[in-house]
C-alpha cells in the first residue's frame, strides 16, 4: 500500500508567564477582541482573495467524506439550556454554509459565510472558551461546526490555509480517543477557518442539523484518487506547575486507492 504522511499539528501547550493586556480584566479582553476584529477587516479589505460565491441545492455526484456528531452533551455540571442553544446556533450557521461550491482556485472562509453572530440574526447564548476557560457567549458552540468542516477538509485534497486550535483537554476523553474530534477554534472574525481548492475540480460542502445531530458531507464532481486517515502518536499529559497539558503529534496519511489491496 502506497502512502505518504504529513504532520498536521503538534500540540505542545506550555504556560505563558507574561501578563498580556487582554489578561488584565474582562474589559481589556473585550477591547483586545475588538482591536483584532478591526485588524482583520482592514486586512480583508486590502487583500482581495478569490472567495467562493456559488451555492447549489443539488449535491455533486461523488461522496468524498461524511461525518456526523451529536450536539447535546449531558452530565454533571452541564447546563442543558446552553447545549440546546448551541445546537440552534449551529443550525443557523450551517444554513449559511450548506451547498457551497468551491471551484478550482477559490477559497472558503468560515466567517465570510456565517457572518456576525448577533441576536438580530437569531443567535443565542451558548458555551464559548475565553482565555482558556469555559463561559457563556452569544453564538456559542460554533467551534463544533468549524471542527467538523475541518475534518471534512483533512479527508480531502483541499488545502487548509488558516486554522486555529484550542485545547481539547477541556473535554476529557470518553471511550476511544479520536484525534481531531475537537479543538478547531473560531471567533468572529479574526480567528477564522479557511481553505483553498488547488485541484482541477469542484467540491461542495453539505451541512445540516436534524434532531440535534450535525450531519456533514464533502462531495466532488469526480472521484478523488486518494483516501486519507488521521493518526496520532505520543499522546500524553504533562504537568506544568499545578496545571496539566495534553501533548500529541497528529499526522495525515494519504493513501493511493489504486494500491489498496
Amino acid at each position: 500500500m502506497e502512502q505518504k504522511r504529513n504532520m498536521i499539528q503538534t500540540i505542545s501547550l506550555l504556560l505563558k508567564h507574561e501578563l498580556l493586556f487582554c489578561d488584565v480584566s474582562p474589559l481589556c479582553y473585550k477591547i483586545s477582541a475588538k482591536k483584532e476584529i478591526v485588524k482583520r477587516s482592514v486586512y480583508n479589505f486590502a487583500h482581495r482573495e478569490n472567495y467562493l460565491k456559488e451555492k447549489r441545492t443539488e449535491g455533486l455526484p461523488n461522496p468524498v467524506f461524511a461525518y456526523q456528531a451529536g450536539l447535546i452533551k449531558r452530565g454533571k455540571g452541564i447546563d442543558p439550556e446552553t447545549q440546546y442553544n448551541k445546537s440552534a446556533n449551529i443550525a443557523i450557521a450551517a444554513g449559511n454554509i450548506n451547498g457551497v461550491i468551491l471551484h478550482p482556485g477559490e477559497k472558503f472562509s468560515f466567517w465570510r459565510l456565517v457572518g456576525r453572530t448577533s441576536k438580530k440574526n437569531g443567535y443565542k447564548e451558548g458555551r464559548v472558551i475565553e482565555q482558556g476557560r469555559l463561559t457563556v457567549g452569544l453564538g456559542g458552540g460554533l467551534c463544533n461546526l468549524a471542527n467538523v468542516i475541518h475534518l471534512l477538509v483533512l479527508h480531502s485534497p483541499l488545502e487548509v490555509t488558516e486554522v486555529h486550535y484550542h485545547s481539547d483537554a477541556l473535554s476529557p476523553d470518553h471511550g476511544k480517543r479520536i484525534p481531531m474530534s475537537s479543538g478547531t477554534s473560531v471567533s468572529y472574525n479574526n480567528i477564522d477557518l479557511q481553505f483553498k481548492n488547488r485541484t482541477d475540480q469542484d467540491f461542495q460542502i453539505l451541512v445540516k442539523v436534524d434532531n440535534d445531530i450535525l450531519y456533514a458531507e464533502l462531495r466532488s464532481e469526480k472521484d478523488v484518487p486518494y483516501s486519507y486517515a488521521i493518526t496520532e502518536e505520543d499522546h500524553h499529559f504533562r504537568k506544568e506547575g499545578s496545571r496539566y497539558f495534553r501533548i500529541s503529534k497528529i499526522y495525515r496519511d494519504t493513501i493511493d486507492k489504486k494500491t489498496v489491496v
